[in-house]
């Protein structure tokens, strides 16, 4: 089952007067890498969220926010933070002056200024923390029936190209035949034409053999053929953009090889269609997980 990295997730609840809504994203990434937007009343939960997504989510950039919106009743006291609010004052108003300013909406700046406002909340209860952890769960639940749905359309555009290049490994076959006539009629008159005394014929049938036999990719399409049908099984396994990524680098090899023994027009028309369909698998890969 291929699962995309990218991704979105939503959830919301309420407990005590308190509503939350949960939001996480992801993109594509080697690795996990979290960027939380927590407010100040949940930040001591920061470990305990980490880990979570953590067992949640194995890759991917993923941006998830907390917001809170609370009651009057459960909001807390407002309190000012007199000595920073004093500090801020005494330095703004200095500027102030410094510049020929006016003075008199020093109070309105200072209060809006970071930390001078803050507020007395009550300790979070161990109800609450378990309010919020299935409330992460869940958006990273659903990030996950996201993913999946995504990763169902990836698959389906990777299996396409999959298919087309094993048809066009097949459509090389009738060239390979009429190739083997063309080598042998272009070897001969070449020896006919350079040749100072009489050929062994029978050499220069071994010789023929040998050279054909150099460019014979029966072994190649055996092999691709092979890598092809490990490719669609492996797409259906989870947590598996890596092992394809593997896999279509021996899928590369392979036509590579087939391109540079070709020594046929239609032949290596066929194979850069091939290599074509391949970099589209290997774009769709840095987004499967």
């Amino acid at each position: 089952m291929a699962l995309s990295m990218t991704g979105f997730g939503k959830t919301n609840g309420t407990f005590d007067g308190k509503k939350i809504s949960i939001e996480v994203r992801s993109l594509n990434s080697k690795g996990l890498d979290l960027i939380l937007k927590i407010p100040p009343y949940y930040r001591e939960l920061e470990t305990d969220i980490r880990k979570i997504v953590g067992e949640k989510i194995s890759r991917g950039k993923v941006d998830m926010g907390i917001y809170l919106e609370s009651s009057s009743d459960n909001s807390g006291a407002n309190l000012i933070n007199k000595e920073l609010a004093t500090a801020y004052f005494n330095e703004l108003k200095k500027l102030a002056e410094s510049w020929n300013q006016p003075t008199r909406d020093l109070l309105s700046i200072v209060l809006r200024m970071p930390e001078v406002m803050v507020q007395q909340t009550e300790p979070i209860t161990d109800e609450e923390k378990t309010a919020i952890v299935e409330l992460i769960k869940n958006a990273c639940d659903k990030l996950h029936d996201f993913r999946k749905q995504e990763g169902a359309v990836l698959a389906t555009d990777l299996l396409s190209h999959l298919d087309k290049i094993e048809t066009l490994s097949k459509a090389v076959e009738p060239f390979e035949k009429e190739r083997v006539g063309i080598i042998r009629d272009r070897i001969e008159r070449t020896f006919n034409e350079y040749a100072s005394s009489a050929v062994d014929e029978n050499r220069l049938e071994q010789e023929m053999i040998f050279y054909i036999e150099k460019l014979d990719i029966s072994e190649e399409k055996v092999r691709l053929k092979q890598h092809l049908d490990y490719f669609r099984t492996t797409l259906n396994e989870e947590n598996n953009g890596k092992k394809l990524g593997f896999i279509a680098q021996e899928i590369g090899r392979e036509i590579n090889t087939m391109g540079s023994k070709s020594n046929h027009a239609e032949m290596q028309r066929c194979v850069v269609e091939m290599k074509d369909c391949l970099e589209k698998i290997k774009e769709q890969l840095l987004n499967i997980l």
